[in-house]
């Protein structure tokens, strides 16, 4: 077992380090650092029959930054007090109805091209980070092993296409960005902005927080709903 742990982290920091070079020389939305390294090393473990499991172990202390890095949006949070203060009406129901489009688009799609309610509730908390999905699709009938791959998926897409829709809808304030990219791709949208800009970060990663809690809450009630009007 040894024998697999020790190369997966130097990969994995090689492949995401040479992807984020590609992308920073060449400036293409579909060179997100992400998405290559998801493109390198699943093939990789695949072909080579290396289980998943071992390539975890080896690199888990990426796993358990998550913790802290999560924690540290909090710190360009906090110094986007004042603009929150002043819009936090606007904010809150931004997130709410974005959190609710989400959700009945996620599983309404679903249901009208023939998905069974099991599936459509997998697909419903799809707009919000992997561990509250997972809980929330469970929750709801669904099944958390695909809700945790509609995260990557919605997540991935988000990062790589969410800015160039935003520049081609012509939204340039950089508050809305933010607040658009957390709601829609959760922490892979947040992690683009806060490359890009410091300020749609912090919003970012409000939205996500907000759009998290909503989506918890609301989901129980509105997923039935959707349910009578599909049916």
């Amino acid at each position: 077992m040894m024998t697999y742990i020790w190369w997966s982290l130097p990969l994995t920091l090689a492949v995401f380090f040479a992807a984020r070079k590609l992308s920073a020389r060449f400036k293409m939305a579909l060179l997100n650092p992400l998405l290559i390294a998801m493109v390198v090393i699943i093939p990789f473990l695949l072909v080579t029959g290396i289980p998943y499991d071992h390539y975890f172990q080896g690199s888990k202390v990426l796993n358990d930054l998550l913790q802290p890095a999560v924690v540290a949006l909090a710190f360009p949070l906090y110094e986007q007090l004042h603009q929150i203060r002043a819009r936090w009406k606007s904010i809150i129901t931004i997130c709410f109805f974005g959190s609710i489009v989400a959700m009945a688009s996620g599983a309404g799609i679903a249901l009208m091209m023939g998905a069974s309610p099991e599936i459509a509730a997998s697909i419903l908390p799809k707009s919000v980070t992997t561990p509250i999905a997972m809980a929330v699709g469970g929750s709801i009938g669904g099944i958390p092993a695909i809700s945790a791959v509609c995260v990557i998926f919605v997540g991935v897409l988000g990062a790589v296409f969410g800015h160039t829709l935003l520049d081609a809808m012509r939204i340039r304030t950089k508050s809305a960005r933010g607040l658009a990219m957390g709601t829609a791709s959760h922490a892979l949208g947040t992690a683009r902005c806060a490359e890009l800009d410091y300020q749609e970060g912090a919003f970012s990663s409000l939205a996500l927080v907000i759009c998290g809690i909503i989506t918890s809450l609301i989901a129980p009630f509105l997923f039935p709903v959707i349910l009578a009007i599909a049916g």
